[in-house]
């Protein structure tokens, strides 16, 4: 049980952060901080905060007194003034994580702005999501059986990780730990090369002279690939510049994939196209019953 925790950024993440330790009976209190007055009072009708705090050094002072866990919701592009300004108040007992989809930068910037308090910091990612955001796309499930990935420092304390990690598990994820190195390249690979890309489609058809005749007849799968376009546009400018060098790196693989079809395409060679096509499926299906079989609910017996 967290007696008090305190959000920097109350929107998707933050708020369903704060929801699912609500439910779970984890929390007595928590308190907002934000750019947004107008969301952080959504925030607070909608019951994801208790309190909303300004970002002046007194408000932040009186946030952070008795706070146990601090939780960063922003785009990482903001990790560093957050951290800075948060730094004068914050008390040895308090613990901070984030919830940032990039970790190299995060942890770059928490060295930089919190010196010799580096050891609370504890660097997190959880992996869900949905395309919408602000406080009323919070949901208390967000996090329900979805990994989140600690990439603890070697100043971090055993038991100010395990803080971390139980606030989580008390939200339903599955905790992973990953170097912040390794991390960044893993999601440049699954997650921001495929932001990169549906973003990059629905732009190049939006520009396209007949552009609402394409959208007419765009049915599931377009809307399927292209879902996670729908996110927010400064979160993933912030995480595609402070992932640059792994993601160019899975660009420019990526890019040799196409013109390695794009061959196979001008010269009609069926079986090259199926090739790719089948290997791509076979990979897929058994990526999908590794989840499938992950997430199953386990007999009496397993589970004795």
């Amino acid at each position: 049980m967290l007696n008090k925790i305190v959000i920097c950024g109350v929107g998707l993440i933050g708020g369903s952060f704060a929801l699912a330790l609500r439910k779970a009976g984890a929390v007595a209190s928590v308190v907002g901080v934000g750019r947004s007055t107008a969301a952080l009072e959504r925030a607070r009708a909608l019951g994801i905060i208790d309190v909303a705090s300004g970002n002046a050094p007194t408000d932040l002072a009186a946030a952070l007194a008795g706070a146990e866990l601090v939780l960063l919701a922003a785009p990482v592009a903001q990790t560093e003034s957050i951290l800075a300004a948060l730094r004068p108040h914050l008390r040895p007992g308090t613990v901070v994580t984030d919830a940032g989809s990039t970790k190299g930068d995060v942890v770059a910037a928490a060295r930089r702005a919190l010196g010799d308090k580096v050891g609370q910091f504890v660097p997190g990612h959880p992996i869900a999501g949905r395309e919408s955001n602000g406080p009323d796309a919070a949901i208390d499930h967000l996090y329900l059986g979805k990994k989140t990935v600690l990439t603890p420092l070697a100043e971090n304390r055993a038991q100010d990780i395990e803080r971390v990690a139980a606030a989580w598990r008390a939200c339903g994820a599955v905790i992973h730990q990953l170097t912040p190195q390794e991390h960044d390249k893993v999601f440049a690979a699954v997650s921001h090369l495929p932001h990169l890309l549906a973003y990059a489609l629905v732009d190049d058809i939006a520009k396209k002279p007949h552009a609402d005749l394409l959208f007419q007849y765009a049915a599931s799968g377009f809307r399927d690939f292209t879902r996670i376009a729908g996110s927010s546009p400064e979160m993933w400018r912030d995480i595609s510049l402070a992932n640059q060098a792994a993601l160019l790196a899975e660009l420019d693989a990526y890019m040799a994939q196409l013109s390695g079809l794009r061959a196979s395409l001008a010269a009609g060679d069926g079986a090259a196209l199926a090739a790719v096509y089948s290997n791509a499926q076979h990979a897929r299906q058994q990526w999908i019953e590794a989840i499938e079989a992950a997430e199953a609910p386990q007999s009496n017996d397993q589970a004795e």
